[in-house]
C-alpha cells in the first residue's frame, strides 16, 4: 500500500466497540471484497470492503474476520483468515500478509490460513446461537452484483440453518459515523493532499486548456503524495457542463469567460475527502458570476453553523432551503410568487439547487450514518450548496468537509483550501 502503516490500536478499539453491541453467543462474519473481472485476464483495481478494513486494517483480498466475544475457547474470540502466501505468489504478485504481518496490522493474535476457515468455523458454531451477517443497508445503495459477502452468507445460512440471524449493519452505521481521532487525522491528511492538488491546478488553468489535462495534473499531485488517486470519479466541468451534476467525461476545452466547477478530492489510507470549488478560466469572475458565487459561499457558511450536536439531518436541510431561497430571491432567480406558490414537496429553490447539502463522509465518500439519529460530536459531514443556471451557461458548487464539535462551530478540515472569490482571483492572476 502507498500509505503509511496505521497503528493497530485503532482497529482493536473498533472491534471492542462492535463486539460490545453484539448479542450473547453470537458470531459476526466479515468478508473482503472480490477482485472484479473486466475482460480476458484483466481486473479492476482492488478496493477493500470498508467494514473489514474498519475492524481489522487488512487491505488484502480473500480475507475473512470472525468475531465471537464470549466464546468459551478464548483463542476463538477473534480470528483473521488470510490467503496462504508462497514463493510463486511473491514472484508474480508481490508478498501477501504473513501471519505475523496480519497480527501486526490488525492486533488479532489468532490468524489462520483461509483454507482452515470451514473447520474452525464449525467448532465455533457449536458454541453459538446467532450469526451476525453483514448486509449493505446504506440509503444510497443500489446493488446488482452479488458480492463475496453475499455468497458467503448464502453458504453460511444453508450450512447452519438452525442458527438465528442478526444484522451487523445497524451497529456499524452507528459506530462508523463517529470518528476516532486517528480517523480524523487520516481524513485531514486526505484533505491536505487535496489542497496540494487544487493549488497546483490554480497555477495551471488558462483559456484553451482541456478538462482532462486538469484531471491529469490533479492525479499526478495526489499519487505523488501517497494517495491511490481520486476518492471518487472526478468532475471537472467547464461552462454548461457544470449543470450536469454527475458530469465525469472531462473531455471539453475550457474557454475564456467560462467557469470550471470542480468536484475532486484525494483519498488516503481508504479515507476520503470531498471538495468542490468553482473558478474562472480567465482568472477573473464577471460581476454576475461573482454575485452568484458569493451567494453560494454565504449559504455554505451559514449552513455550516447549523451542524451542531443534536441537529437532525432532515430539519437541517429544510433550514438550508430557506437560506438558499433568500439568496435566489436576491439574485432575481426567484420572485415572491414562485415562493408563495411552491410545492412543499419540491420547493421553488430546487429549480436551481436540486441536491442535498450534506452527507456523512469517512471510509466511503457517502459514508455510513443513521440519518434519523441526532448529530453528535466527531461526525464528519460535507457542506456543499450550489446554484445551477443553464440559461446563463454556468453552475457553482462549493464544498468542504467539517467535523462536528462538542461546542461551537464545526472544524473545517479544508480550512486552508482557498474559497473566497477574491482569493481565488489573486492566486490565479499572480
Amino acid at each position: 500500500m502507498k500509505y503509511q502503516a496505521i497503528e493497530s490500536q485503532l482497529f482493536i478499539k473498533n472491534r471492542k466497540n462492535f463486539t460490545a453491541a453484539m448479542q450473547p453467543k453470537s458470531i459476526a462474519v466479515f468478508n473482503s471484497n472480490d477482485v472484479y473481472p473486466i475482460s480476458a485476464d484483466s481486473t479492476m483495481p482492488f478496493e477493500q470492503h470498508r467494514d473489514l478494513f474498519y475492524l481489522s486494517g487488512v487491505d488484502q483480498e480473500e480475507s475473512v474476520l470472525l468475531l465471537f466475544p464470549d466464546c468459551p475457547n478464548e483463542d476463538l474470540r477473534e480470528i483473521l483468515f488470510v490467503t496462504e502466501t508462497n514463493a510463486h505468489i511473491a514472484v508474480w504478485e508481490g508478498e501477501k500478509l504473513t501471519k505475523e504481518a496480519a497480527f501486526k496490522t490488525s492486533g488479532i493474535k489468532t490468524v489462520y490460513w483461509l483454507q482452515d476457515l470451514e473447520k474452525i468455523l464449525f467448532e465455533m458454531t457449536t458454541y453459538a446461537n446467532t450469526f451476525y451477517i453483514n448486509t449493505n443497508e446504506h440509503y444510497r445503495a443500489s446493488l446488482e452484483t452479488e458480492t463475496r459477502e453475499n455468497r458467503f452468507t448464502k453458504w453460511l445460512l444453508a450450512k447452519y440453518p438452525a442458527h438465528s440471524v442478526a444484522k451487523s449493519n445497524p451497529i456499524l452505521q452507528a459506530l462508523r459515523a463517529v470518528k476516532d481521532k486517528v480517523e480524523l487525522d487520516l481524513m485531514q491528511h486526505a484533505c491536505n493532499i487535496t489542497e496540494k492538488g487544487f493549488r497546483r491546478i490554480l497555477d495551471f488553468i488558462k483559456p484553451g486548456v482541456w478538462e482532462y489535462e486538469i484531471e491529469a495534473e490533479l492525479l499526478h499531485e495526489f499519487i505523488r503524495n501517497r494517495s491511490k488517486g481520486f476518492a471518487y470519479s472526478p468532475i471537472i466541468a467547464s461552462g454548461n457542463n457544470a449543470n450536469v451534476l454527475h458530469y465525469v467525461e472531462n473531455n471539453q476545452q475550457c474557454k475564456d469567460g467560462d467557469l470550471i466547477l470542480f468536484d475532486i478530492a484525494a483519498e488516503y489510507a481508504n479515507y476520503k475527502s470531498d471538495l468542490s470549488r468553482t473558478v474562472p478560466v480567465s482568472g477573473k469572475f464577471t460581476a454576475r458570476q461573482k454575485a452568484v458565487y458569493n451567494a453560494v459561499n454565504h449559504v455554505k457558511k451559514e449552513a455550516t453553523k447549523l451542524l451542531v450536536p443534536g441537529a437532525l439531518w432532515k430539519e437541517y436541510h429544510t433550514e438550508v432551503g430557506h437560506l438558499m431561497t433568500s439568496e435566489l430571491l436576491n439574485l432575481g432567480l426567484l420572485d415572491k410568487a414562485d415562493v408563495q406558490n411552491e410545492n412543499p414537496k419540491w420547493p421553488a429553490y430546487k429549480k436551481y439547487f436540486m441536491h442535498g447539502t450534506s452527507h456523512h463522509i469517512g471510509l466511503d465518500t457517502h459514508d455510513y450514518g443513521l440519518l434519523y439519529e441526532p448529530m453528535t460530536a466527531n461526525m464528519v459531514f460535507t457542506v456543499e450548496p450550489g446554484i445551477y443556471i443553464p440559461k446563463e451557461g454556468f453552475g457553482i458548487r462549493l464544498e468542504d468537509d467539517v467535523v462536528i464539535q462538542e461546542k461551537g462551530e464545526p472544524f473545517n478540515l479544508m480550512g486552508n483550501i482557498p474559497i473566497e472569490a477574491d482569493e481565488i482571483e489573486d492566486i490565479m492572476q499572480s
